[in-house]
């Protein structure tokens, strides 16, 4: 890696982190060269724009997400073990930027405003779903969720579980938020197993 993608590298790290605490909203050239003691100009140089800037930080943060959460878990055996490894990384997730998931903040600012920043917020969110379905699937075909299971409205369950338990946890500091949320993810699981048996 060149200096000036080391360089570059460390800027967008230290925007990430930024954003998950402020918001996309509140990192600007600016508020990013004071914190890294840089020259705006020396920052200018790199992004160009600020709406280059929050494009960046999405793709930095879906580079360590990938890193942290999705490849970690696709080491899991395929089937259930497999989706239970990409719930509880995602849950870990919360915890890994200081101010939270960045995806979640970003999502409140950008959902109603159009541009390059929210496209690149939905393709994130919409590859993650997918990777969660992809998961759902293969543990039919593993013999380990039944048959007749619909993956798609597996995975949107687990998706909104996990955003719910960043909410409860972070925002109303439940202290059981995380035994609620195993509870929760248990019964989904319950549910798309093949086999169980019949109440």
């Amino acid at each position: 890696m060149s200096k000036g993608e080391s360089t570059r590298a460390a800027l967008l790290d230290a925007a990430v982190n930024l954003a998950s605490q402020e918001g996309l909203g509140g990192v600007t050239i600016g508020r990013l060269a004071e914190k890294v003691g840089m020259s705006k100009s020396g920052l200018f140089a790199h992004f160009s724009s600020k709406a280059n800037l929050e494009v960046e930080i999405l793709a930095s943060a879906v580079a360590r997400f990938v890193e942290v959460v999705v490849s970690p878990a696709l080491k899991a055996k395929r089937g259930e073990p497999r989706v239970v490894a990409l719930f509880q990384r995602w849950l870990a997730w919360g915890n890994e930027l200081t101010g939270g998931c960045i995806f979640v903040a970003a999502s409140v600012e950008l959902d109603d405003r159009e541009g390059e920043a929210r496209d690149a917020l939905v393709r994130t969110q919409r590859d993650w779903l997918e990777t969660l379905t992809t998961a759902s699937r293969s543990a039919v075909s593993e013999g380990h969720f039944r048959k007749d299971l619909d993956v798609e409205q597996l995975a949107h369950d687990i998706y909104c579980l996990g955003l719910g338990h960043f909410h409860v946890s972070r925002l109303l500091r439940d202290p059981q938020a995380d035994k609620r949320v195993q509870s929760a993810f248990e019964r989904l699981l319950h549910d798309a197993r093949a086999h169980r048996r019949k109440e």
